[in-house]
């Protein structure tokens, strides 16, 4: 149960590096033009602004497809009342992630305004500071959290370690006294420790798989913030901690009893 707590934090603060990426590929920056832009104009346009090396990616819309959204959306069609399309062609600009601040978008803002054909840039400013300011905040979140679960996690495992190797301390302590040496009466609880951080490691992996497949079942555009590499890292982690935690507990516990004597046995 600790473990899958553990791959819970830890592939949470894997995704959050992707759900950060994608939350700010998909803030949009609308760059209007004029009335004269057709398809092959946008298309030069567009072709300019990747090569700038902030674009994502462009998606041009024309006025009649502005016109029939903004229908759709009101009820009604302005033109018929204004007799014609009010509405201009425009870009729909989507930054990488690494520009999509405040910062940068006020130089790219400018650039863009530079070029031929483009009478103006908007976008939400505020917004995309408020959620940059977020995605920071998550991230130092479950951060901390990781490090918190990975100390109590520690904690919890070595408990149960000790206890196991409490109920055998006697046994210890005749295996010493007949001459076995201290390396041939930790290999068994070694051992023991290796298969328990084995099976655990195992059946958390298979329970936190299961609980992706049921995501993906409910929302299968959850791939978009969910990649191989980060379900590959999480059982690598979860492998390692079940393993690493219940070796070095057990190596300790076997240690500390091996070093007291008979009577040290008794007082504990």
């Amino acid at each position: 149960m600790v473990l899958i707590l553990l791959g819970m934090v830890v592939f949470s603060v894997l995704t959050a590096r992707n759900l950060t990426t994608y939350v700010k590929e998909n803030l949009t920056v609308t760059i209007m033009l004029t009335d004269d832009v057709d398809s092959v104009a946008a298309k030069k346009i567009s072709s300019t602004l990747y090569g700038r090396g902030y674009a994502h990616s462009i998606e041009y819309i024309s006025k009649e497809q502005a016109k029939k959204e903004q229908t759709e959306a009101m009820g009604s069609d302005p033109s018929e009342f204004l007799g014609f399309n009010p509405f201009t062609p425009t870009l729909e600009l989507r930054m990488k992630a690494d520009y999509a601040n405040g910062d940068s978008l006020k130089w790219i803002s400018a650039e863009i305004k530079k070029m031929a054909r483009v009478t103006d840039v908007a976008y939400q400013e505020d917004l995309m500071d408020k959620v940059n300011d977020n995605l920071q905040k998550l991230n130092i979140v479950l951060i901390a959290l990781a490090l918190l679960l990975m100390c109590v996690s520690y904690s919890l495992i070595s408990n149960t370690v000790r206890l196991s190797v409490y109920s055998r301390r006697f046994l210890i302590h005749s295996m010493k006294l007949v001459g076995a040496s201290w390396g041939f009466i930790r290999r068994p609880f070694v051992k023991n420790a290796l298969i328990v951080g084995l099976l655990a490691s195992l059946f958390a992996c298979l329970i936190l798989g299961g609980g992706v497949y049921a995501l993906y079942s409910y929302e299968p555009n959850i791939l978009m913030i969910i990649s191989w590499d980060e379900l590959a890292i999480t059982a690598a982690a979860v492998f390692f901690f079940g393993i690493a935690i219940t070796l070095l507990c057990s190596y300790i516990s076997v240690n500390k009893f091996l070093k007291m004597s008979a009577g040290e046995l008794y007082k504990i």
